[in-house]
């Protein structure tokens, strides 16, 4: 079957959804899936575009609240994750995936489903080493910090995914995993994007937790976007005993939705001709669900996963075939997701604006009815019933993530994972800035142009075959530091800790803050990867 992949879409459903019909009245080419590697914005109501962390000049309200009315439907079913450039209110309603619009799905904090037997993974949101570690405790109203908290990895998707057994055929992260500019045309991403050069030397871009699950799903393709730049590799994974077939991932990057850029691909996967032509969940995901719902978190506490180091009666939640049994069992062998979509917000009128909205917390229905289906914990009521009860463990406190937001891990333990990829100063610090000049040219190690005036080939993208070597694999067992060490090696100086936004002037480049020039500021990322193409080099 044919499936479309997208980079940000960025809430431009109207430009993404005309590109593929473009296509296929010129190349009588038309997908049977579209995925997306978020960025999705699934804004419905100027409440929604509050929840996102950009800055005001950035709040558009785009098109998605035409298919969340009804007014429009998409075209072709949608499965995305989420990015860092979300309502996330909307998509905290869906957890566990769900529904945003007829005919698009969201996979939730992390997923897995089936369409046409292929079997589809992915983990929405950034990494951020200090809230790595907690639960999902936000909720709206967001304040500063927990506007951007809410769409940070937490370890528990991360724990759950790495339960999986049976090989996954496609994943999709929105930041890339982190080493896997070096199995692509590294020379020539960095002659496009000369400002990643330090990170990709001192091999701190990219997310290492989105790095280990690579290495242990081993799926057939990943799909990342964020960056804004195309990018192929080819990764050929080390095999564990003689008798394990070889696995290779097949690795691509997409733009960013805009005229003339290179943010679609269509590529062909094997797919079970009797399979039918509806959403499935996937059985082995729900068992790891129910096997791991008691360490499911709603405090902001950090805390570590299981693992075979002593401190744990259990550490391994993988199932057998037989809690997979039961599970289809449960379903009575039907998979289908079922199209239980339901407005829980307001749409947006454009006739009668509401600037002075005010988020809330809404407890999707969605949710609720797979929740207790599968005998899940509901989140969102776990939160609200903190809230209701006052304060207390469930609740925020301010006081307490401006101190733990100075640090890249907590008080109590170091983070699992020795850096954070936090950028200089400025207004949001989970943002990139690209250079667009030259933004059009192909960073895959083919010249394609999948244009729409020019068929697509996404096989040619990968000819670089490498295997990674141990000494580049980032996995939770990683010390601190002996990582730092061999940074060190490298002459690589410490990267900066994030600093909360009260003490950051909005400034790129500059002296220390705090008057210690022993540390070096570093030409970083920021918030312009959200900007459009004339403002990215001013904002």
């Amino acid at each position: 079957m044919k499936v479309a992949v997208a980079g940000c879409c960025h809430g431009a459903l109207d430009k993404m959804y005309e590109t593929l019909e473009l296509l296929q009245r010129r190349h009588n080419v038309w997908p049977d899936l579209l995925l997306c590697c978020g960025d999705f914005q699934a804004v419905r109501n100027e409440a929604d575009l509050r929840c996102m962390a950009v800055p005001a000049k950035y709040r558009h309200m785009q098109t998605f609240y035409r298919y969340y009315s009804g007014e429009k439907k998409a075209p072709v079913l949608t499965v995305f994750i989420g990015g860092n450039h979300e309502a996330s209110n909307h998509l905290q309603e869906l957890p566990y995936g769900g529904w945003v619009a007829p005919n698009i799905y969201y996979l939730g904090y992390a997923g897995v489903v089936r369409f046409r037997g292929v079997r589809i993974g992915g983990i929405s949101g950034i990494f951020k080493s200090h809230d790595y570690r907690k639960g999902h405790f936000e909720c709206p109203p967001y304040n500063q910090q927990t506007i951007r908290s809410a769409y940070h990895v937490r370890n528990i998707e991360v724990f759950k995914l790495k339960q999986l057994k049976h090989p996954i055929d496609i994943f999709m992260s929105h930041d890339w995993p982190r080493s896997i500019y070096h199995y692509g045309n590294k020379e020539q991403l960095l002659k496009m994007k000369s400002f990643f050069r330090q990170e990709v030397e001192s091999n701190t871009l990219g997310s290492p937790a989105a790095s280990e699950l690579l290495q242990h799903l081993k799926p057939t393709y990943w799909f990342s976007a964020h960056l804004h730049v195309k990018f192929a590799a080819f990764m050929q994974h080390q095999t564990n005993s003689k008798e394990e077939l070889p696995k290779a991932t097949k690795f691509l990057a997409l733009d960013k939705c805009l005229p003339h850029r290179d943010f679609l691909q269509i590529i062909d996967i094997e797919h079970d001709p009797s399979a039918g032509d509806s959403l499935e969940y996937d059985a082995e995901w729900i068992a790891v669900l129910k096997a791991t719902n008691s360490l499911v978190s709603m405090t902001q506490s950090p805390w570590n996963m299981p693992e075979n180091n002593g401190l744990h009666a259990k550490w391994d939640y993988s199932v057998t075939e037989e809690a997979i049994k039961e599970v289809l069992e449960e379903l009575n062998h039907n998979l289908k997701i079922p199209c239980n979509f339901t407005l829980t917000a307001a749409c947006y009128d454009p006739s009668k604006p509401q600037k002075k909205v005010e988020p809330v917390h809404t407890i999707n229905p969605q949710t609720t009815e797979f929740c207790a289906h599968f005998g899940l914990t509901d989140i969102n009521n776990r939160i609200q019933q903190a809230k209701e009860e006052g304060p207390g463990r469930g609740e925020y406190d301010e006081e307490e993530e401006e101190e733990e937001m100075d640090s890249t891990g907590s008080a109590e333990e170091p983070s699992e994972y020795n850096t954070d990829n936090s950028g200089l100063s400025s207004i949001n610090p989970d943002e990139i800035m690209l250079d667009e000049e030259g933004g059009d040219e192909d960073l895959s190690t083919c010249s394609v142009d999948p244009s729409p005036d020019h068929p697509p080939d996404f096989s040619a993208s990968f000819s670089d075959i490498r295997i990674m070597p141990d000494s580049m694999v980032v996995s939770s067992d990683d010390a601190m530091d002996s990582t730092n060490e061999e940074l060190e090696k490298a002459g690589v100086s410490k990267q900066v800790e994030e600093k909360s936004l009260t003490e950051r002037p909005l400034k790129r480049i500059g002296g220390n803050e705090n008057g210690n020039s022993s540390i070096k500021k570093i030409k970083r990322r920021n918030q312009a990867i959200y900007a459009a193409e004339d403002e990215d080099k001013t904002e």
